[in-house]
């Protein structure tokens, strides 16, 4: 438990600030006799004096008190940032996560976007995994999050910024490569190549289980380019909502890709947020930036297609 409260330390500063228990006590609205006694409370808790008290002169900080006095107004000035977070001097910060798989596409957007904005906030950011992400924002180490509308409950807001399809990949020479587009109920014919990423494959498996279908799974890849080598390899059927430009896995071999035609199997791509945020934070101002900045996007989002991973 703590003895000395704020207010303690409000006494202190204001009287080493005008020097007099009379100037202080109309400073801090008490009456003289209960500032004086206060301090005495103060210096036996604390072991030793912080003024030095001479008859007929404006009391004196002693160097405890010096030192005592510089700290408490530290932290009388944060505690009055915490009040007010839009009070001049105080340090904005702001943390934004985004899901791996589509930060190589939206993550240097949004924070550009940010900084042209909000050029006075720090903002630090990180790529990561669905549950690292949620946790971020679940434990509040996160202020918004980019992201799969995926593992995410009623406490987030979200705000839709695309809704894509995912693609299937095989080489030029796969019976599928010509197709314009292809069902999940043909993809069950096929072993497929799915990612390992807990809540991407239950996705996955999840729209074949709502059509009475159980495909066949050939590999399970840790990561996208993994999942686009095995596909461009001949060794089953990828399926991915992420689409890299170029059509070239890391080995050199080429891919095709063919649009999956089920509308169930859209997945929005969303700006996740705590809900009721206070209209003056940080967070809020750049939710509604990013909000706006990477709704603009649509096409590029179109053109490039992610992957849940």
């Amino acid at each position: 438990m703590l003895y000395l409260t704020l207010r303690h330390y409000e006494y202190v500063c204001a009287v080493a600030r005008h020097g007099s228990l009379s100037a202080a006590a109309d400073a801090v609205h008490v009456s003289q006799p209960a500032l004086s006694a206060a301090l005495s409370r103060i210096e036996e808790r604390l072991g030793h004096a912080l003024f030095l008290r001479r008859r007929g002169a404006a009391l004196a900080l002693t160097p405890q008190g010096r030192r005592f006095a510089e700290q408490a107004q530290a932290l009388l000035d944060q505690a009055a940032r915490l009040e007010n977070p839009s009070s001049a001097g105080a340090v904005h910060k702001l943390t934004l996560v985004c899901f791996s798989d589509l930060a190589p596409f939206l993550l240097a957007p949004a924070l550009k976007a940010l900084r042209a904005v909000l050029p006075d906030v720090e903002v630090s950011h990180r790529a990561c995994g669905f549950e690292p992400l949620i946790s971020a924002l679940s434990t509040g180490t996160a202020d918004l999050a980019i992201t799969y509308d995926l593992g995410l409950d009623a406490a987030f807001s979200r705000a839709e910024l695309d809704r894509i399809a995912p693609h299937v990949l095989v080489p030029p020479e796969h019976p599928l490569a010509q197709r314009r587009g292809l069902s999940l109920a043909e993809l069950s014919q096929h072993p497929l190549v799915l990612s390992q990423e807990g809540l991407s494959v239950q996705h996955m498996l999840g729209l074949f289980k709502t059509q009475g279908l159980v495909p066949r799974i050939a590999h399970r890849a840790e990561t996208l380019e993994l999942l686009r080598s095995l596909a461009a390899n001949g060794e089953g059927v990828g399926i991915s909502y992420s689409l890299p430009p170029g059509g070239i896995s890391y080995d050199g071999k080429t891919l095709c890709a063919v649009p999956v035609t089920d509308a169930a199997a859209q997945e929005p791509v969303i700006l996740a947020a705590h809900t009721g945020m206070p209209e003056e934070s940080p967070a809020f101002k750049a939710h509604e930036i990013l909000r706006k900045a990477l709704s603009a996007r649509r096409s590029d989002l179109a053109q490039a297609d992610h992957h849940i991973d």
